[in-house]
This record gives structure tokens, sequence and C-alpha cells, in this order.
């Protein structure tokens, strides 16, 4: 099923096959369905692997639109997946004091059973996460080392670091505040102004402008606008709290990872000042990337400076 009809292409090399799928998942009561998008090398091409790459707010695996063929072409298995949640994947509501789906933890399982139990892959992957997909990709890198060959993330304030708690509350992160504290008040006082509201990220991060044409941003706002879509990505930001307890209890159990693994920030970022200390608060031997300009949207604003960063990390022996 393809995303849009007015979206963009993933791909128009016809050595590199692009499919849209959906999973269904056994995960809660109801099943969840986990949408995402696959690009494989050509037939021709040496496989090197799987690259798994978790998308962030206010976007869904269409921000990856741009470097996945280009992978791809270098040798990959591509997947990227909307979140639980987000985009045409499931939209559960749960209950953050007991079995939420939106914590970190959660929607990391989600995406290891879906490419363990549905997509069949028990070979280690390049886990890669961006803004809350770092988070996430930080979290499959916790629970399931075992099935990671290297962790590239970035462009997130990290719950349980010194950035996060001395900055969740400052003029910069404000949205943190007004989507996690009563999400159905946020949730009502967006509903109806999903453009206004996402543009104001897009405007306000972006180095690169010519990113977001009218025709991207309209399909975000699409997604966004669909039922429970604003409900659910702003419970994704009232887990943070969970999710800090939990990222320091794994530190505590398991010390700093010793996972192959790369911060990767945008170059004219707000955030990659901070990104190396952050890093080391959780990680051993952290490599830093830093795609040139390109402010917050990386695979959007310089999808060439992506994959050149990506792929100079995950070769290099």
């Amino acid at each position: 099923m393809a995303a849009s009809t007015k979206a963009p292409a993933y791909s128009s090399d016809d050595n590199v096959k692009t499919y849209n799928r959906a999973a269904h998942l056994s995960l809660t009561d109801p099943e969840i369905r986990i949408h995402y998008v696959e690009t494989r090398p050509g037939t021709k091409k040496i496989k090197k692997g799987t690259i798994l790459l978790i998308h962030g707010f206010p976007e869904t695996s269409y921000q990856f639109r741009h470097v996945m063929a280009p992978l791809a072409e270098a040798g990959y298995h591509v997947i990227a997946p909307d979140k639980t949640g987000h985009g045409l994947s499931s939209k559960p509501i749960g209950n953050v004091h007991q079995q939420d789906p939106f914590t970190k933890k959660s929607l990391a399982k989600d995406l290891h059973r879906l490419l363990t139990e549905h997509i069949g892959i028990h070979d280690k992957i390049h886990v890669v996460g961006h803004d809350i997909g770092g988070m996430v990709a930080h979290a499959y890198a916790c629970q399931f080392p075992d099935h990671v060959a290297s962790v590239t993330w970035g462009e997130c304030p990290l719950p349980g670091s010194k950035f996060y708690e001395e900055e969740k509350h400052s003029r910069a992160l404000w949205h943190f505040d007004f989507q996690s504290h009563q999400p159905d008040i946020a949730v009502a006082l967006v509903q109806g102004k999903e453009r206004i509201y996402l543009k104001h990220f897009y405007d306000r991060l972006t180095q690169n402008q010519a990113a977001f044409t009218p025709e991207v941003v309209d399909f975000y706002v699409q997604q966004f606008s669909a039922p429970d879509a604003l409900r659910c990505a702003f419970l994704t930001y009232r887990a943070f709290e969970i999710d800090a307890e939990q990222n320091r209890k794994w530190r505590e159990e398991k010390g700093r990872l010793k996972l192959k693994n790369m911060v990767l920030s945008g170059g004219e970022s707000l955030l990659a000042p901070a990104a190396e200390d952050m890093a080391k608060e959780f990680y051993e031997d952290v490599h830093v990337g830093l795609v040139p300009d390109s402010g917050h949207y990386l695979a959007e604003e310089n999808p060439e400076g992506f994959v050149s960063e990506l792929l100079r990390f995950i070769e290099a022996r």
C-alpha cells in the first residue's frame, strides 16, 4: 500500500526495490499493526546487512525517503517503520501507569518483534534513530544488544541524561511540557491547527528550509491529522519520565554500553554541542558524526551527507 499518491517516491532506481508493507503483531489486545517501508539492494549487489531507521517527531518513516535507496545501493536491506502510534501504524491508547505502549522500552520491543518474528531477521542489525527515534534506538540497544551490530542516534535530549534534566523545562524544549503534562488538553488546542503547529518545528529547527516544501508539509499534516495521531504522539512525550528512570536503571545494571556507537547531529543543530558529552554518559568509545549544512532534520535537509556519515561509521573497521 502506498503511503500517499502525492508523496515523492522512495526510490526511482530500477535496481533498488522498495515496498510498503504492514505487519500484524500480537503484542497487546487488540493486536498491533506496524506499517513499514523496506528497500532491498539489487540482485547483483553484495549484501552487507540490515539497517533499521527509526523516525522522530513530528515525522514518520517518510522522513527517510531520500536515503533509503542510496543505502540499499550500498548493499543494505533498509527498513523504516512507523513507530506504534504514528503514521499508518496502529494507534493504541495505553495507561502510562501500567502497560504503556509509548515508553521507549515498549516501542523498541515492538520493532524487535517486527524484525525477528515478522520479517525474520536474526543477524545483527545497524540501528539508526533520529530525535525520539534516537531514544528508541537506545532502548533497543539496551534490551537487545546481541541483535545490534551498531547503534547510531542523535538529535534528542536522552531521558535520564544530565542534559535532559537540565533542559527539559527550558524555552527551547517548551513542547516537552506542553505535550506531556496534559496530552488531552494539548490535543484539543492543536487539533484543527496541525499545519501551524507542525510547521513551527520545521521552520524553527531547519537549516535548509527547501527540504520542507508545501508538498512535504502537507503529507505530515495529513499523517498527524488522522484520528488519535496527535494523542499518541503526545503520549510518547508523557512517557519521558518513565524512560528516564529506565535509562538510569539500565546504566546502573549494565554500565555504559560497549556496542559500536555514534551520536549523529546536524552541523547547525542546537543540540550538536551537547551530543558527545550526553552520549558518553551511556556509551563507551563514542564516535561523533556531523551532517554539514543541516539543522535538526538530517535525512531531509542533507540526505547525501546523512548517507555519507552513516556509511563511513558503519563500514569503518
